[in-house]
């Protein structure tokens, strides 16, 4: 699982430079995915690493989180 403080700072690496307040949130998904309220990348946690590489993101943008299995 990942800390709330962890969580609190981590933002979407293709959204955070965006204008606009507080860019790039991130909400945890069954404790295995973290997903951009702005853009809807879906990062994976592997090993409780998060894994915030937009090419990563990518890969899951266009699944709906409910289909998200185990990273």
């Amino acid at each position: 699982m990942i800390d709330k403080t962890l969580l609190e700072i981590l933002r979407c690496p293709a959204c955070a430079g965006l204008p606009q307040p507080d860019p790039g949130v991130l909400d945890l998904v069954a404790d295995a995915w973290l997903v951009c309220q702005d853009c809807q990348r879906k990062y994976p946690i592997r090993d409780r690493i998060p894994v915030m590489l937009i090419e990563e993101g990518d890969q899951y943008r266009d699944t709906p989180v409910e289909e998200l299995g185990e990273p």
